[in-house]
């Protein structure tokens, strides 16, 4: 026996939320610098200066479409001569859809720019390389860390929430 107060097929109460998605539209050097200063022949290991910075600022065309930065510094110096400076600005244009509020700046500052990190390895490995020097291979950036530690930072300063581009100097 069934029910006949029961529906046989029941119809959602709305749509479903959709997941948060995220397409990387384009990759792209914004700005690349490399000076070598030209010092001979250095016998000592040099000193390695690395700087990471994130950014992220939404597109003028609107449409979920934000442009990702990460820029990456690294500055060898050997007993007191600069050997090279290498700095390079590389981006993504990003679409991200359905994502609350609260998943936009971890999306932005910690998933993109991990996207994005291995192209950006590659290219200062082959510019120090083209440069006369072996290559500097930059090793892998946690971005979750770099990302809570600048949040931490800011909340410290003032318990504001962090700005929309954490940097770290390694």
């Amino acid at each position: 026996m069934t029910d006949a107060s029961a529906p046989q097929n029941p119809q959602p109460q709305g749509t479903p939320p959709q997941a948060p998605a995220m397409r990387v539209l384009g990759q792209y050097i914004k700005d690349l610098s490399f000076e070598n200063p030209g010092v001979g022949p250095v016998q000592a290991q040099p000193n390695i200066d690395l700087g990471i910075d994130v950014g992220a600022t939404p597109h003028a065309d609107g449409n979920g479409l934000y442009e990702v930065s990460l820029k990456l510094s690294a500055k060898a110096t050997a007993e007191q001569a600069v050997l090279f400076i290498c700095e390079l600005d590389y981006a993504g244009l990003f679409q991200i859809q359905n994502a609350q509020q609260g998943q936009m700046e971890p999306m932005l500052l910690i998933e993109c720019p991990r996207l994005l990190f291995p192209f950006a390895r590659r290219i200062i490995a082959e510019i120090t390389r083209e440069g006369g020097f072996p290559p500097l291979l930059i090793d892998p950036v946690d971005f979750v860390q770099l990302y809570q530690s600048q949040y931490q930072r800011a909340a410290a300063e003032g318990g504001q929430t962090p700005p929309a581009a954490p940097t770290s100097q390694a």
